[in-house]
């Protein structure tokens, strides 16, 4: 059974012979560690050499998908900007019509042939794709947080408007990326982080409002393409993981372990066989302080908890260079028992 294969069945709730293995996705700075440790030289060496599973293909993080400027726009907002609650571009903006004054991207400028052929050449992995969509955190650099969350309420009108203008790109150039892909994509993994490490940021009511129509058009799209959908949101989303479930999301990452009832115990107390895991391995705490025997304890605990339709990853993905590669290591090797 190749990884691609013992992935689908994973995540279709259908356990294989053991657990998945992703080894996230480390940042910049965590590399030329890694590389030193395990002697590798390219990221592909390094997950074949520790027998990760899953290929993560976006063409968000191609820089030739965004060739024409015109359509780079809207991911280029936030770089001015030094967090998501500083005012941004439509802070100001009551009235919908004054949203046609700004330059929307446009999906038709872009470029999807080298995307296409980092997937004819993924190997025998999973492959998880599509734009990355993040249009939560999108609209709250275009509003600022506040301005975003107190305009929920003043004014849902425009807040709706911007919504249908963020998604409506994302849509379509997921559709567009999705022709072209056909079935050398596995799922459609997409993120929007919903929580803080106690709660949601919104309510269950707002987010229903303003969120969930347009997050089911997008796994709708997904599944109706034979894809699975997985679903990346940091923090304390225990409360809308029903919604999640009903909406068609088939597997949640990356369960930010430390989180309010994100627990490996809680999620399976509640959630075990209606929906797949990736994640759940504490990089609060566990991966980047503890020995390698006790990551190796805890890898093997949440695998008896939330296993077997368990990819084992970090519970944040972005592996830090505070994580020792000894640990990392040793996350592997327990995954792969």
């Amino acid at each position: 059974m190749t990884s691609r294969e013992l992935l689908k069945d994973i995540i279709a709730l259908k356990p294989g012979p053991r657990c998945g293995l992703w080894l996230g996705n480390p940042h910049p700075d965590s590399w030329p560690g890694l590389h030193r440790y395990f002697g590798t030289r390219t990221e592909e060496d390094f997950r074949h050499k520790l027998g990760d599973d899953y290929r993560w293909i976006s063409p968000s993080f191609i820089e030739s998908t965004f060739h024409d400027p015109s359509c780079r726009r809207l991911f280029d907002l936030g770089k001015s900007k030094t967090s998501h609650g500083q005012a941004g571009p439509l802070a100001g903006i009551e009235d919908p019509a004054g949203l046609d004054a700004f330059d929307w991207p446009d999906p038709r400028a872009l470029d999807f042939k080298d995307a296409i052929e980092v997937l004819k050449n993924a190997g025998p992995y999973y492959r998880a794709s599509g734009f990355w969509s993040p249009f939560f955190h999108d609209i709250m650099d275009l509003f600022g947080m506040e301005d975003y969350f107190v305009k929920m309420r003043t004014n849902p009108a425009v807040v709706q408007a911007v919504t249908d203008r963020v998604c409506g790109f994302y849509h379509e150039a997921n559709e567009r990326f999705f022709e072209a892909a056909g079935n050398l994509v596995d799922g459609f993994f997409f993120g929007n982080d919903f929580g803080t490490q106690r709660d949601l940021m919104i309510s269950p009511a707002l987010f229903d409002e303003f969120v969930l129509p347009w997050f089911k058009r997008f796994t709708e799209q997904a599944l109706g393409r034979g894809y699975q959908v997985i679903l990346h949101s940091c923090g304390s989303i225990h409360r809308v993981i029903p919604r999640l479930i009903e909406a068609g999301v088939d597997c949640l990452h990356p369960l930010q372990a430390k989180a309010a009832n994100m627990d490996a115990a809680t999620l399976s107390r509640d959630f075990k066989g209606k929906i797949a895991f990736l994640g759940g391995l504490d990089t609060q705490g566990v991966l980047n302080q503890g020995s390698p025997g006790e990551v190796k304890a805890e890898v093997r605990r949440i695998k008896d908890v939330l296993g077997p339709c368990l990819i084992v990853s970090p519970s944040h993905e972005a592996i830090l260079p505070d994580v020792p590669p000894r640990n990392v290591a040793a996350m592997a090797e327990a995954a792969l028992e």
